[in-house]
């Protein structure tokens, strides 16, 4: 398991919490506001996908 930092725009939080989670296994995110509150931080806890799906 590892842990995934994004900081965004505010109207990319949909989209972009979509493309991580389609590349990793990932919980939902946590969301933070930036220290100049423009801007959203995300936190993924996220692991590798499976290359083979028998060993799941």
């Amino acid at each position: 398991m590892f842990e995934i930092r994004v900081i965004c725009e505010p109207d990319d939080v949909d989209r972009i919490g979509q493309t991580v989670a389609a590349a990793f296994d990932t919980g939902p995110a946590r969301q933070y506001p930036t220290r100049d509150d423009r801007r959203i931080r995300l936190y993924f806890t996220a692991a590798h996908r499976s290359t083979n799906p028998e060993s799941e």
